[in-house]
């Protein structure tokens, strides 16, 4: 028997998959689903030779057989305790496998008429909201795993925030893989809607306890309407032999504010795909990045900045701190469109390589089609700064707590930048397990 590639493998899986939707096929996102699937079909997995994935070979995933996860396992607190960071003083929503888990989840002074609910329960409900935008903010556009994330929409995190209304503390979203099943497929589909005057803090918070080996492909679609204001946050802790590809894409109205903050330890593969597009004037836009990879670890920043309306500003500065044989990829475009005049957009990505062996290729972008517009971008990729390590050596500093300081300092601000103290907390408390 041959072995099967990636493609007939996705394939036996959207089969079992409809196989197990019982009177679910009836539902008009089923539809939706078997047209996607049909379009992922025309696609090929991607390539070295495809520019957008230059640095960043998948052809290993036709190696390995991951499937879907159809069980919905119960755990206890127990499980996910260490990865809360406030004592659960802060609305909690867990998936576990993928699947909302009602056990897992609680939420805390949500003002009236907001909805923070399973993606699979609003497509019951064929929310008008899920109708509206669901797949029209992330459509497929020749990409290979969006195009199969959404084949596989089931369940998810469908948050929905009327006009008005401002949420004080964080809503924490767990997606917590367990070590029973190896190689399971997990596809989280995510859809945030922010209306007119509303805000709110989300974190994305991807996780599993055990080195064991799966595959999430996530998607998240947000909405912020205008004057809305979204502070987000993506914070990686995956096994190391997990493989991760996310996508995150953001539409933001006149004068809304969005900023995401992503930090990551890995998985031992992870792509992620971040757009931003400004479809109204007066925009804000902040993307924050700060990625700790060792040993074999692959990271992959990718993202576009869309500035296609007027008088709209984005910032965007990622770091990167490496060590053993890893690698890391920052592919960063910006995007001003003729009509955009008026854009101020600033890019940058810095990295400290901390050992001879590990490797970065950065590729900042600026694509300026108006003339007035102030823009700029740069990257820097280097060891730590000797002058400064030799200066805290001069003080009886060692080498050890000489490193650790440094690296503090250099990862310090996109950590400052995140508004939740006690998320601040626990990402200094990673950093120091990780260069102390």
């Amino acid at each position: 028997m041959n072995k099967m590639n990636f493609k007939e493998i996705a394939l036996n899986n959207f089969l079992e998959f409809e196989r197990n939707l019982n009177g679910e096929k009836d539902l008009p996102i089923h539809s939706f689903r078997k047209k996607s699937f049909e379009y992922f079909n025309t696609l090929d997995l991607p390539t070295i030779k495809n520019e957008e994935w230059k640095y960043t070979n998948v052809s290993f995933l036709n190696n390995e057989y991951f499937k879907i996860s159809n069980q919905k396992l119960d755990f206890s607190f127990d499980h996910i305790q260490k990865f809360l960071f406030d004592n659960l003083e802060h609305s909690l929503i867990t998936l576990v496998n993928g699947f909302f888990n009602k056990n897992l989840s609680k939420l805390l002074d949500i003002p009236k008429g907001v909805e923070i609910i399973s993606l699979a329960e609003a497509l019951k409900l064929n929310h008008p909201i899920v109708e509206k935008y669901l797949g029209k903010i992330s459509d497929n556009k020749d990409n290979f795993f969006t195009s199969l994330n959404t084949s596989f929409i089931n369940d998810g995190v469908f948050i929905y925030i009327p006009d008005g209304k401002i949420i004080e503390d964080p809503i924490h979203i767990i997606f917590y893989q367990n070590s029973i099943q190896e190689n399971n497929l997990v596809q989280p589909r995510n859809l945030f809607f922010i209306g007119k005057n509303s805000q709110v803090s989300i974190i994305e918070h991807y996780v599993s306890d055990t080195d064991t080996k799966y595959f999430t492909n996530s998607v998240t679609e947000i909405f912020v309407d205008e004057n809305g204001i979204l502070d987000h946050i993506r914070l990686q802790e995956e096994s190391l032999q997990a493989v991760h590809i996310g996508r995150m894409d953001v539409n933001q109205e006149r004068y809304s504010n969005f900023s995401s903050h992503l930090i990551s330890t890995g998985a031992k593969f992870s792509r992620n795909e971040f757009n931003t597009r400004f479809i109204g004037q007066g925009g804000e836009s902040t993307l924050n990045g700060l990625f700790m990879i060792d040993g074999e670890q692959l990271f992959d920043a990718h993202t576009l900045i869309d500035h296609a309306q007027p008088n709209c500003n984005s910032h965007e500065h990622y770091k990167g701190i490496l060590q053993g044989n890893s690698r890391g990829v920052f592919n960063g475009k910006v995007m001003v469109r003729p009509d955009a005049q008026k854009t101020n957009a600033f890019q940058e990505n810095n990295t400290i390589l901390l050992s001879e062996s590990a490797t970065m290729n950065s590729k900042p972008q600026l694509e300026i089609f108006a003339d007035d517009v102030k823009c700029s971008h740069g990257a820097t990729v280097g060891k730590l700064n000797e002058e400064a390590m030799f200066y805290l050596k001069t003080r009886g500093i060692g080498q050890e707590a000489a490193t650790a300081m440094l690296i503090h300092a250099f990862a310090s601000d996109v950590i400052t930048s995140i508004k939740i103290e006690a998320l601040r907390d626990y990402l200094e408390k990673i950093i120091t397990r990780k260069f102390n």
